[in-house]
């Protein structure tokens, strides 16, 4: 299927690395010209290396997304470098200390909803204008189904999640006359580079031999990290496609909607 994304120019922040390097790459791939956001120069420069070298478009921006005038700074390069945005992915984020009820506090949670709600209202807000007088635009939130599903440790980043799930609601409402859609992608387990990381540290206390297959090292590892119905985790290239078909043209009646990719996960509908 032609996603008829060439010629559309997208910025994904935070992909420099993991989820958000996969959906830059998955963008890219499909034809999009792809703007590469991160922190360190150098592991975005990478990721729009990748690109170009398989072919794509791609240009780097860096900046704080915590930061208003940096936020400033990359958007207005990110608009002269490709001419204008199209789709923007507030992928940057993450989690702070791993807190728990008993020693969590109010910084924590103040920093992990700055670098995850308010990184994406400040760079959404810059680029979301010139989306509704083009009459076309996407927006897409990477929420986390930590959301839906808080633990209970990391409570920070559930609600910042959930704020970034009310978010999408409240703006696809606002903007749907002016041909913008926006949606959030909320991944459960997916196989990052941290992911690997941490199975496969765990694989090593459980005695299996560095150098295994990951797959023999999933069937071991995950029924202790999640109870995935499917029986594995999701792939980097799972959460780019679905977020390649949500930001095209094809997916045009679908907005203010939360995509689960959990393998099952909510025991819910």
């Amino acid at each position: 299927m032609d996603l008829e994304l060439k010629g559309k120019v997208a910025l994904v922040t935070g992909s420099s690395k993991g989820i958000g390097e996969g959906i830059a790459k998955g963008l890219a791939r499909e034809k999009a010209t792809v703007v590469v956001h991160g922190r360190n120069r150098a592991q975005a420069d990478r990721v729009a290396q990748d690109i170009v070298e398989a072919g794509g478009r791609a240009h780097v921006v860096v900046g704080d997304l915590t930061i208003d005038e940096e936020v400033r700074a990359l958007a207005s390069e990110a608009q002269a470098l490709a001419g204008r945005i199209d789709i923007l992915v507030n992928n940057a984020g993450g989690s702070g200390p791993s807190e728990d009820w008993s020693n969590t506090s109010p910084q924590t949670w103040k920093s992990v909803y700055d670098r995850n709600v308010l990184a994406a209202v400040r760079v959404t807000s810059l680029l979301l204008p010139a989306m509704r007088q083009a009459k076309w635009g996407r927006v897409i939130n990477i929420s986390s189904l930590a959301a839906m599903m808080p633990p209970p440790d990391r409570p920070d980043y559930s609600a910042a999640k959930a704020a970034m799930i009310a978010m999408t609601a409240s703006m696809a409402k606002a903007v749907a006359r002016d041909g913008v859609t926006v949606n959030t992608v909320s991944p459960g387990t997916i196989h990052s580079a941290a992911l690997d990381t941490a199975f496969r540290s765990a694989a090593s206390k459980q005695g299996l031999a560095e150098g295994v297959p990951w797959k023999v090292v999933e069937e071991a590892v995950l029924p202790q990290f999640a109870q995935v119905p499917l029986g594995r985790v999701g792939t980097l290239d799972e959460i780019a496609d679905a977020v390649a078909f949500l930001v095209s043209p094809r997916a045009g009646y679908i907005t203010g909607a939360n995509l689960r990719l959990d393998g099952g996960m909510l025991p819910t509908v």
